[in-house]
């Protein structure tokens, strides 16, 4: 499999740098990117070939992972058009829907999307992935592959859906740095120093993720085997829903489900 990816920021980074990692040959890979102290430094990290625009990294191989921001797609998919032939074109930009990005190409159908999430970047990502019918299953899977390099994959059968894997994986991270913060600052608050509170917030959230991924059992009988009669978690749990917490969540990730639905409409206009 040979790569081109139109873009060089963080997520290209990240992904051929997993690649990279997982033994995947850097001479397979390819980076257009505009700016030039970028070139330089993905060439000196990754030891991948940089171009300045689409044309000159042509012909781009088997997989075209297009990962400029959204705002900058319609743009680079014009300059990307003239040069495919067979190659899957992997949208990593948020909210443009295939459709749009479809006729920006001139009609091209070899189309995949996904929505990957910022722990990608240490490796521990995990990326909702749609496919248009016309991508076959070894592109199917060269596409999976891309992005195994960097977390889990989860495949949807509707590219609406990608807009609850938005609002869930693509966002969460900004929710459980934010429950961080609110428990660090609750642990200061009852007389905990801030060093303490902070290892002890970051702590517990890590644990917690990892027993909750290593476990058989579902998070609402872990919580349970936490949670005392009459004890400090239950009197924490009652206080949380007293003050709507699950309903709370619930709003929260369908208002972003909504923004994801209203970006994309947004974003496609000509």
């Amino acid at each position: 499999m040979n790569l081109t990816f139109i873009g060089g920021g963080n997520m290209a980074t990240a992904l051929a740098g997993g690649l990279a990692a997982k033994g995947f040959d850097a001479r397979r890979m390819k980076v257009v990117e505009v700016l030039p102290e970028a070139r330089q430094r993905l060439a000196a990290t990754l030891g991948v070939a940089v171009f300045e625009s689409p044309a000159g990294a042509a012909p781009f191989g088997d997989v075209v992972v297009l990962a400029v921001k959204p705002q900058q797609m319609r743009e680079a998919a014009r300059a990307v058009a003239p040069h495919l032939s067979e190659a899957l074109v992997l949208s990593i930009a948020a909210g443009i829907r295939l459709a749009d990005l479809g006729r920006w190409l001139g009609g091209y159908a070899r189309l995949a999307r996904c929505m990957p999430n910022t722990p990608a970047l240490i490796g521990l990502g995990v990326t909702g992935l749609y496919a248009r019918p016309e991508v076959d299953a070894a592109q199917r899977a060269q596409a999976q592959a891309v992005l195994e390099a960097v977390g889990e994959v989860i495949w949807v059968d509707d590219e609406a859906l990608l807009d609850p894997v938005t609002a869930v994986s693509g966002s969460g991270p900004a929710y459980v740095f934010h429950f961080i913060e609110a428990l660090e600052r609750a642990a200061r608050e009852v007389g905990l120093d801030a060093a303490a509170a902070r290892r002890l917030a970051l702590g517990t959230v890590r644990g917690a993720a990892e027993l909750a991924a290593r476990s058989a059992e579902p998070p609402a009988t872990l919580r349970e085997r936490v949670t005392s009669k009459g004890g400090t978690t239950e009197r924490a749990l009652a206080s949380l829903r007293a003050d709507g917490f699950e309903a709370l969540v619930a709003r929260a990730v369908r208002a972003a489900n909504e923004r994801a639905r209203e970006l994309g409409l947004e974003l496609g206009k000509d």
